[in-house]
């Protein structure tokens, strides 16, 4: 098994996206890339603590790529926005990959610069690719958060 870890924006869309991949063994959103140990949601929303909303990802590589997760990630939120999401506006809504590996970090460049050169967006892509550090698993309820609703979806 392997992780990935993605921030696009809420953490609850992020993670009923991925939940849907074959070959994703599980999912648990938390809070990354930020100088505050062991942050809790209170804390992220400050604006203070430099995280960003993320949903780790364990995957088995024999049934999906990283790539794919890529794919899901680049598709499912707006790359071009700095620290803002639709509505969800703020540091911890950054577009972000945490990569854990150099074939990771390899495999994310390339992806960006790809979409990048595809000129999908009119904007250029505002992602940051950045080592996976500490990660601080969120309260349990946003674990899921969506699915416990009933919803496919958030509403934005």
């Amino acid at each position: 098994m392997e992780k990935a870890t993605f921030g696009a924006g809420c953490f609850w869309g992020v993670e009923a996206e991925f939940r849907k991949v074959p070959g994703v063994i599980s999912t648990r959103v938390g809070y990354a890339g930020g100088h505050l140990p062991n942050a809790t949601y209170k804390q992220v929303c400050s604006g203070t603590t430099g995280h960003a909303e993320v949903c780790e990802v364990t995957f088995d590589p024999s049934k999906v790529s990283y790539q794919a997760l890529l794919d899901v990630f680049w598709h499912e939120h707006d790359p071009t926005q700095v620290n803002r999401q639709g509505p969800d506006i703020g540091e911890q809504y950054r577009s972000v990959i945490f990569f854990h590996s150099p074939e990771q970090e390899a495999a994310a460049r390339a992806s960006k610069q790809a979409l990048e050169a595809s000129h999908a967006f009119r904007r250029p892509i505002a992602t940051v690719i950045e080592p996976a550090g500490p990660f601080y698993e969120a309260e349990d309820y946003h674990q899921q958060y969506l699915e416990k609703r009933g919803l496919a979806h958030c509403n934005l």
